[in-house]
This record gives C-alpha cells, structure tokens and sequence, in this order.
C-alpha cells in the first residue's frame, strides 16, 4: 500500500457500508477526502505528491482550479505547494454579489489544472471544464486524490483531458 494510500485509510477517509455517491450510484464504499482534506497533515500530503506529480509531468500551468466544495482545500494546498494561484468553481451561480461561476482571477488563454477528491463519472469535473473554457481557460488535465475507476478517466479523455490521481481505488480496496 502506497504511503498515499495509508494516510487516508489512517484518518479514516475509507469507509464500508451502503453508500450512494454523487453520480447517484450505489456503493459498497465510500472515501470522505473530508475527513484527509480537513486534517492538515494529510493535506500537505496531498498537496506534496499532486506538487511532484506536476514537477515531474513537465505540465506548466497558470493556474489551480478546485470545484466547490470539496476541492477547494485541495486547490488552495496546491497552490501553497507550488506558488501557482488557484481559483473556485462554482456549481451554481449565487443569487447575490457578482453572481460569477468562477471566483478568483482568470484569463483567457491561462492553462488550468483541475483538482479533484474523488473522481467516479467525473461528473462534476467535466460540467467545472466547461465552464473554464467557456471562459476561455485551456484545460487539458485533472489531478485527483482518488480514482474510482468507474469511468471517469474515459469521460475525461472524451473531452481531450487525462487524469492523473494519486490513488486508484483498487489500490486502497
């Protein structure tokens, strides 16, 4: 088991029992990155391995994006690791304020680096690209903590993005 792994089975982020998951699947298991994303040392884990993985890809990014809410500690470790700023994604624009979908500072034509907890369909990953290249953000890779392997990383590659996770759930299982 990768020192990755152990962290989250550590802190208790792995879990068994009758789950329903963001995709609306049923699931024998259930991984909370809350219960890693809010511990802070296996958050700087986290945000150290994503840090190596991009050091050694060569990728060069402008900038981190974490959907809300789940992956914004993960963006903002991130960027703490590596000094590229991050911005948030929205699911739904807010009624009040400036109403935006993505909050922080954007250009166009800024690379992008997705980050994610939990990967299953990449749902929620694939509706956050859309709105960054709507926006005019180039996006051609997601980085998660885990990987399902239920589908994701070929939803992903349908829309010309590879993911890159730090731990498949064969491996924890």
């Amino acid at each position: 088991m990768s020192v990755m792994s152990e962290a989250l089975v550590d802190c208790g982020a792995l879990q068994f029992g009758d789950f329903t998951l963001a995709s609306g699947a049923k699931s024998s298991y259930y991984i909370d990155i809350k219960k890693a994303s809010t511990n802070p040392s296996v958050l700087k884990l986290i945000a150290q391995f994503m840090a190596e993985n991009l050091r050694n890809s060569g990728l060069k990014v402008d900038r981190i994006a974490g959907v809300v809410l789940g992956s914004v500690p993960l963006a903002a470790a991130l960027a703490l690791e590596t000094g590229i700023p991050y911005v948030m994604i929205r699911k739904e624009k807010k009624d009040h304020g400036t109403g935006k979908l993505i909050e922080g500072d954007l250009q166009s034509g800024d690379k992008v680096l997705v980050v994610e907890d939990v990967i299953t369909s990449a749902g929620s990953s694939i509706n956050a690209i859309e709105v960054l290249r709507k926006e005019g953000a180039v996006v051609e890779n997601v980085y998660s903590v885990i990987d399902r392997e239920a589908g994701g990383s070929d939803n992903l590659k349908a829309i010309g993005v590879t993911l890159t996770p730090l731990v498949k759930a064969s491996e924890l299982l």
